[in-house]
């Protein structure tokens, strides 16, 4: 398992990505992630949609939470083909009180808590919080990754407009 040192900060400060970096045009690493309900949630339960994964460090916080609830609406605009999934650290109880609270309907939430396999898998795990970076992934029909976001700055938002732009072109 490899590691990227300074490709993220929190506040300006460096951390360490831990994981694999994943490229544009690889196929995208299966993942096993617990839903709200505490049932698996797997890669191959989106075939036959362009999937957007959202990582984000905890849904509690408002930047990610700001960031979730905006991919909360704009799913309700992508129609049938496309589904956003949000991935965290944050335990599935969590994750479903925050859905209620925000009436997010549109994104699925899943944790990684288990044992960090997704982060590992698509080289988001901070290593010194135990936390994902904050990461766009679309991943297209054939399971293809089509688009890459590792924000900088993990207190900073996505640049939706690029996401979208970019989901346009892969849908």
């Amino acid at each position: 398992m490899g590691q990227r040192s300074g490709t993220v900060t929190m506040k300006g400060n460096p951390l360490t990505l831990e994981g694999s970096e994943l490229a544009i045009g690889q196929p995208a690493p299966d993942f096993k992630l617990t839903g709200n309900d505490l049932s698996d949630v797997a890669l191959n339960m989106f075939k036959g949609k362009v999937l957007v994964i959202s990582c984000v460090p905890s849904l509690d916080t408002p930047v990610c939470d700001l960031e979730t609830r905006r991919f909360n609406k704009e799913a309700e605009k992508l129609g049938n083909n496309v589904a956003i999934l949000t991935v965290s650290m944050d335990l599935p109880f969590a994750q479903k009180r925050w859905c209620g609270l925000a009436n997010a309907t549109c994104v699925l939430t899943a944790s990684d808590y288990r044992d960090a396999s997704f982060a590992k898998a698509y080289g988001v795990l901070i290593k010194e919080l135990h936390l994902l970076a904050r990461a766009i992934f679309i991943v297209d029909l054939k399971g293809v990754v089509r688009y890459i976001q590792l924000v900088k700055e993990v207190t900073n938002e996505p640049d939706y407009n690029a996401v979208l732009d970019a989901l346009k072109k892969i849908v």
